[in-house]
């Protein structure tokens, strides 16, 4: 199911965690995933209020798609919809991203590009799986995707699927709980 956007409400509070020292050695990560989220958020807006963006290890990611996925293995990125509605006078909260950094940086290597722009593009990712987005079909997986290929493109990040084309469903993202 694609969500269609949905007017903002206020600005989006945007809290990001450290929970692996890993993470220290990329420098201004926060700032990248802020940035990544400030963009997004322009191009498909939310009701939600509040966001949470941990960035942990394999280990930590491994844990949590196992007890939400049934799948024991490190991934890249998870995303986790709020999952109640709060009272009225409690900030919304949209959900929780979460990113491993031996994965991402695996990947970032492989592929040959900035860590910083991988890491961005996830984040974009996980921020749409937050409002609907899938990409379990093809033609859902094409909207994520274009999507996603806008909004980077405001981040002036190269488009992540371009020699993926003949492949679908493209995205290797296994992360909605």
């Amino acid at each position: 199911m694609t969500a269609a956007p949905r007017a903002p409400r206020g600005k989006l509070k945007i809290d990001v965690l450290i929970d692996s020292g890993q993470w220290k050695k990329t420098g201004k990560i926060r700032q990248v995933v802020r940035r990544a989220i400030s963009e997004a958020v322009a191009v498909q807006s939310t009701s939600g209020s509040e966001l949470a963006i941990v960035l942990t290890d394999d280990s930590a990611i491994r844990q949590l798609n196992r007890l939400w996925r049934g799948v024991d293995a490190p991934t890249n990125v998870l995303s986790f919809p709020a999952a109640t509605k709060q009272d009225a006078d409690e900030p919304a909260h949209l959900g929780d991203i979460v990113l491993a950094y031996e994965t991402i940086a695996r990947e970032a290597g492989d592929e040959s590009k900035p860590l910083a722009h991988h890491v961005a593009h996830l984040v974009v990712h996980g921020y749409l799986h937050l409002l609907g987005f899938d990409h379990e079909r093809n033609a859902d997986a094409e909207e994520m995707e274009q999507t996603e290929r806008k909004i980077l493109r405001r981040l002036a990040i190269p488009d992540p699927y371009r020699h993926n084309t003949a492949q679908r469903p493209v995205a290797k993202h296994r992360e909605s709980a």
